[in-house]
C-alpha cells in the first residue's frame, strides 16, 4: 500500500477500505507517513467527506493506535458524558459528582478551554492544589476507591488522534463532521466507559452553529458508539446564550457549588440533571427517564452528590473547604464591579460567543494552546434572555484583574446583548435526543 495512492482514492470521492484507513493512521502514527501527506489526505476528507463505515473504522483505527482502558475492575457499567464545547458550560463539575453518588463510577477524561469556549480542567486548576494530571494507575486506583474522577488526556490514548487534530488546527481541516466524530469517540472509546452521553452543542456559543449540523454530528457519533458496543445517547442542547449566569474559572466552580447546595440557577440546575437522567438510564439505575430525574432529585436533596465533590476534590489534592466556604477558598479577582443597565426592557438575545470571546479578553480563555489562564476573572450575568431590566439596575458584573481589562470585556459583554420592548420568551434548553 501507499500513502499517495490512498490520498488520490479519497480525492477522487472513493470509499476507503478499513485496511487502507488502517495503515494510513498507523503510517502517520510512527512518522512514516509526513505531515504533508497527513495534511492533503485531511483535506481530502474534508471535500469528500466518509461514510458512516469509514468513520466508524477511522474512530478505531485510532483507538488502535495505543492503549485502550479495562474498566471491569470497577463495576459492571462505567459512565462518561462529554461536551462539543461551549460557554459557562460547567455541567461536568455537576454531573459527575451526581451520578457518582448514585453507584454508578465516573471516569472522565477532560480538555482545556480554546478560543471562546471554556475547559473543565481549567475550572478544576482553580481549585488550591486540585490535579489534573493523573496517571492511568491513579485514575484507576481513584475510581474504585470514590467512584469519581476527572484529569487531563492521556498521551497513552488515542496518539493518533492528537497527531491528526494538531495537524487539522493549522490545515483549515477543523470543520469536517467526519473528523469531528472520530476525534471525539477514539478518546471515549480507548477511555473504556460502557456509557457515552454526549452534550452536543447548538448555537452561536458552540462549534455547530445549525441545528442541521449539529444532528449530523450527533447521529454520526451514536451510530460509531453503538457499532463498536457502548450505550451511546446525543442531547442536543442550546449555546445561544451561556449556561447559566457565570463564564469564567473560579466564578464557574462557585456556581457548581451552588447548584450542588440546590440554589443554581434554574437553566443550568435543569440541564445537569437531564444529562444526570440519561446517564442513569443508559447505566441501569433508572427504568425511565422519569425514575432517573427522580433518582438524581433525591441525590441533591439528600447532599450525597455535594459529598461525593468534597471527595472528589480532596482526592485530587484540591482543598475541600471549597465546597463550603467557596469565596473563601477559590482566588478572588482584585477588580470586581456591575455594568448597569443602559434602558429597560427584556433581553432579546446574549450572543454566547461574545460573552466567551469577552473572557479571554480578561484572561479567563485562551487566544492560542499554551496560553496561561487567569482563574480569577470572569463574567457573571444578572438578566438572561427572556427577563426584564431596569434602567439602571445591574446588567451584569465583571470580575477583572484590573480597571482597563474590566473595561474593554465590559463593552464587549454589553454588545452581546440584544433588547425587545415586548416579553420574550426563554430559549429552549434542549432541542432534541438521538438515540
Amino acid at each position: 500500500m501507499r500513502a499517495v495512492d490512498i490520498i488520490a482514492k479519497k480525492r477522487d470521492g472513493g470509499t476507503l477500505t478499513k485496511d487502507e484507513i488502517a495503515f494510513f493512521v498507523d503510517g502517520y502514527t510512527r512518522g512514516t507517513i509526513p505531515d504533508y501527506q497527513a495534511a492533503a489526505w485531511l483535506m481530502a476528507v474534508l471535500l469528500k467527506g466518509m461514510t458512516h463505515q469509514e468513520t466508524t473504522d477511522l474512530t478505531m483505527a485510532m483507538v488502535a493506535s495505543g492503549r485502550t482502558l479495562s474498566l471491569r475492575a470497577l463495576g459492571p457499567v462505567v459512565v462518561d458524558k462529554h461536551s462539543t464545547g461551549g460557554v459557562g458550560d460547567k455541567t461536568t463539575l455537576v454531573v459527575g459528582p451526581l451520578v457518582a453518588a448514585t453507584g454508578l463510577p465516573v471516569v472522565k477524561m477532560s480538555g482545556r478551554g480554546l478560543g471562546f469556549t471554556g475547559g473543565t480542567l481549567d475550572k478544576l486548576e482553580s481549585i488550591p492544589g486540585f490535579r489534573v494530571d493523573l496517571t492511568v494507575e491513579q485514575l484507576m486506583a481513584q475510581a474504585a476507591r470514590i467512584g469519581l474522577v476527572v484529569t487531563g488526556q492521556s498521551p497513552e490514548l488515542a496518539p493518533a488522534d492528537g497527531k491528526l487534530y494538531a495537524l487539522r488546527d493549522v490545515t483549515a481541516t477543523v470543520p469536517s463532521i467526519p473528523l469531528i466524530a472520530s476525534s471525539i469517540m477514539s478518546k471515549k472509546i480507548a477511555a473504556g466507559a460502557d456509557v457515552i452521553v454526549l452534550d452536543v452543542k447548538v448555537g452561536s456559543g458552540a462549534f455547530m452553529k445549525t441545528l442541521e449540523s449539529a444532528r449530523e454530528l450527533a447521529r454520526l457519533m451514536v451510530q460509531v458508539g453503538r457499532g463498536v458496543g457502548r450505550r451511546v445517547v446525543a442531547v442536543l442542547t442550546s449555546m445561544d446564550q451561556p449556561l447559566g449566569n457565570t463564564v469564567g474559572n473560579a466564578v464557574e466552580v462557585r456556581e457548581a457549588i451552588d447548584t450542588l447546595h440546590g440554589r443554581g440557577p434554574r437553566d443550568f440546575d435543569e440541564h445537569c440533571r437531564v444529562l444526570a437522567a440519561h446517564m442513569l438510564v443508559l447505566g441501569g439505575k433508572a427504568r425511565s427517564m422519569a425514575e432517573a430525574h427522580q433518582v438524581a432529585g433525591e441525590a441533591l436533596a439528600s447532599g450525597r452528590a455535594l459529598a461525593k465533590f468534597a471527595a472528589f476534590v480532596q482526592a485530587q489534592g484540591g482543598d475541600a473547604r471549597v465546597v463550603e466556604s467557596p469565596d473563601t477558598v477559590l482566588p478572588q479577582a482584585p477588580y470586581v464591579a456591575p455594568l448597569p443597565a443602559p434602558r429597560a426592557g427584556y433581553i432579546r438575545e446574549i450572543n454566547a460567543e461574545a460573552v466567551g470571546l469577552a473572557t479571554v479578553t480578561l484572561g479567563a480563555g485562551r487566544a492560542r494552546k499554551g496560553d496561561p489562564v487567569d482563574p480569577r476573572v470572569g463574567v457573571v450575568l444578572h438578566r438572561k434572555v427572556g427577563s426584564r431590566a431596569e434602567k439602571g439596575e445591574p446588567l451584569f458584573t465583571v470580575h477583572a484583574a484590573d480597571e482597563g481589562s474590566w473595561q474593554a470585556a465590559a463593552q464587549q459583554v454589553l454588545a452581546a446583548y440584544a433588547w425587545s420592548d415586548e416579553p420574550v420568551a426563554p430559549p429552549p434548553l434542549v432541542f432534541e435526543v438521538i438515540e
